[in-house]
């Protein structure tokens, strides 16, 4: 993706099912966790770069000895500095202790990251600056070794003002306004309900410690999850800790956001997508499961574990831009939509290029676009093969011309390479513009000048900036006669609320585009009538539940959009003739039969706060306000 976008953390979770003694007289290391929880969060790095964190349990260690340990780092390779942390700690711990080194009661006593349940996070920030205390695992501590909480997550609320409101109701203060400690609070304070309810419960058959275990013992998780997740609006895959060793995941009930786990009798692990898995445990992608939406997998004090329903399920939702770029393409199901997605959008490459396929140079925009080109390629081979069958049907005269037929090959080409490790979307918008323009070079000498097309493929258009910055004007030095840029996704016309960073109406290329539109056939009543409606809505609570933001593009047919974000992208001498396609809706769920979550392209939300936040993401735009719109 040119112009790629923060999104969707990561998350990782290792339970270990047997004593942790078994895992050192099998593999030979106490690190066996480590190891596999590393290799887990290194394949999702894609999810998260801003930072990283892990949080490791004890269960049952002796009192006075510490049971949570937690690293989180924002350095540049936080993965890296994390493990190298703990390996440190245990080179220290053992310096003067090499005889202890396969004994699981004293390391559990005296080593740090020596527990049985593991807790990873990649960040991608949606909010708050790239600082330390902004990472997950986040801890709500307690001396009471029930009450206490760690929690991780890929989630974004679109009601944290409610939650945040409902929390001081409650006589909380909350230290900050923000959907990660607004979650954690509330399901820590229905954390230390449910311990009150059990204490109150047998107060009076058992006396402490005692006490403090059977309190552990009758913990009701689902209840738990029910109460504290029931008014939550937004995509979620939340993982949280106890401090007595019990752990869960809840998934949204919509399954917006991922999430898969695999059990064996050595271990329940989880992660949001299906190839760390596959990596760390070499298992098979069948015996990878996935969470149900609404529920939660339960995992008790002593590894037994069950998938419960915790939330009402809605109509399924999943983010169709997992499918499209975010989630390791390595996925066989996701590398063949993403296949998919290239070879729907031959009919309207053909279009374009007028069929011409002799004067025509195919090629992406490395490194995601690849899967969708190869798509593409499989796609013309499609069609020529159907050409050739045609033209031998009719008979061909001249051996010369079959010859011709039979061997034609599309012509391709890598005339994009990029040229630095840096990725510009985790650049600074004031600096990004200077970046962009050095991240791309480009092929010589395989373009005829002024007689070819270009045509090439990019995973979506976002900004635009990449291209209007870079990519084209180092095309364009090849002299083609004309260039087709093409994107795998739709147009992206609506923000998202649900884990991606994309809330400002005025980043989306197709918005300014049809916002020109508007100008240019004297529209602006429009304009003034959906502004009108959306503050409306937002100070009456949008009791309709309407996104009004549709009504402007409602006028405007998706080539109209497209031609004009082809004005819009042209940079300022550009000599070759340049046109844009976008694929269709129709087609992206062709590709991605099972994952209809599309609202970024077609403002069909999945939740109530979706429609709030585009309506206030419109009027925040109407306001010259450069403001998240959640």
């Amino acid at each position: 993706m040119s112009d790629a976008i923060k999104h969707e953390c990561g998350i990782a979770l290792i339970r270990l099912r047997k004593p942790f003694q078994h895992y050192i007289d099998k593999y030979n290391t106490p690190l066996f966790a480590v190891h596999k929880l590393s290799v887990m969060m290194e394949k999702q790095v894609n999810r998260g770069q801003d930072g990283a964190g892990v949080a490791n349990i004890k269960i049952d260690v002796p009192p006075g000895k510490r049971y949570i340990s937690r690293y989180r780092s924002v350095e540049p390779q936080p993965l890296t500095d994390i493990f190298s942390k703990i390996h440190k700690k245990f080179r220290k711990g053992l310096k003067n202790n090499r005889d202890k080194a396969n004994d699981a009661q004293w390391l559990q006593e005296n080593l740090a990251f020596t527990g049985e349940v593991w807790l990873g996070h990649l960040r991608y920030g949606t909010h708050g600056t790239n600082e330390v205390e902004n990472c997950h695992p986040m801890l709500r501590q307690s001396n009471w070794r029930s009450r206490n909480l760690v929690m991780a997550g890929n989630f974004n609320m679109t009601n944290v003002d409610e939650l945040f409101g409902k929390l001081v109701s409650l006589g909380q203060h909350p230290k900050e306004k923000v959907d990660t400690v607004t979650v954690m609070e509330k399901i820590g304070h229905f954390l230390d309900e449910e311990n009150q309810r059990v204490f109150e419960r047998f107060k009076g058959i058992y006396e402490n410690p005692t006490l403090s275990n059977v309190i552990e013992d009758n913990i009701d998780l689902q209840r738990l999850l029910y109460r504290s997740c029931r008014d939550f609006d937004g995509g979620y895959a939340m993982c949280g800790l106890t401090g007595y060793g019990a752990s869960f995941v809840i998934r949204d009930p919509a399954g917006i956001r991922p999430a898969f786990y695999y059990a064996d009798d050595e271990v329940v692990v989880v992660a949001s997508e299906k190839q760390a898995i596959k990596a760390a445990f070499n298992v098979e992608y069948g015996q990878i499961q996935e969470i149900t939406p609404g529920s939660a997998l339960i995992i008790d004090k002593n590894g037994e574990y069950n998938e419960l329903p915790v939330l009402p399920r809605l109509e399924r939702r999943s983010c169709s831009f997992e499918r499209i770029y975010f989630s390791r393409g390595t996925d066989p199901d996701i590398y063949y939509e993403r296949k998919q997605l290239g070879k729907l959008l031959i009919p309207q490459i053909l279009k374009e290029i007028d069929y011409d396929l002799e004067n025509t140079i195919f090629s992406y925009i490395p490194n995601t676009a690849e899967t969708a080109f190869l798509g593409m390629i499989e796609g013309l081979e499609e069609y020529l093969a159907k050409k050739r069958k045609q033209a031998i049907m009719d008979g061909i005269l001249f051996e010369e011309d079959l010859e011709r037929v039979l061997s034609f090959r599309p012509r391709i080409e890598k005339l994009v390479t990029k040229d630095v490790k840096s990725r510009t979307f985790i650049t600074a918008d004031d600096v990004r513009d200077d970046m962009v323009s050095s991240v791309y070079d480009t092929t010589f000498e395989v373009v005829r000048k002024n007689v070819d097309t270009v045509v090439i493929i990019d995973d979506s258009i976002v900004r635009g900036t990449t291209l209007e910055k870079s990519i084209l004007t180092m095309l364009d030095r090849l002299n083609p006669k004309k260039i087709v840029v093409v994107s795998s996704a739709p147009q992206i016309r609506f923000p998202d609320c649900y884990g991606i960073d994309m809330s400002r109406m005025k980043d989306f290329v197709a918005f300014r585009a049809t916002m020109k539109l508007i100008e240019e056939r004297e529209m602006d009543d429009l304009r003034e009538e959906v502004y009108t409606q959306c503050v409306t809505a937002l100070a009456t609570k949008n009791p309709n539940n309407i996104n009004y933001v549709k009504a402007l593009y409602d006028p405007f047919t998706d080539d109209e959009i497209s031609n004009k974000v082809a004005d819009i992208i042209r940079p300022k001498g550009l000599n070759a003739e340049l046109s844009v396609i976008f694929q269709t809706v129709e087609n992206l769920h062709l590709a991605c039969p099972q994952h209809s979550g599309d609202w970024y392209f077609t403002g069909n939300y999945p939740t109530e706060g979706g429609n709030k936040v585009v309506n206030k993401a419109y009027a925040n735009h109407h306001e010259g306000k450069l403001v998240r719109a959640y």
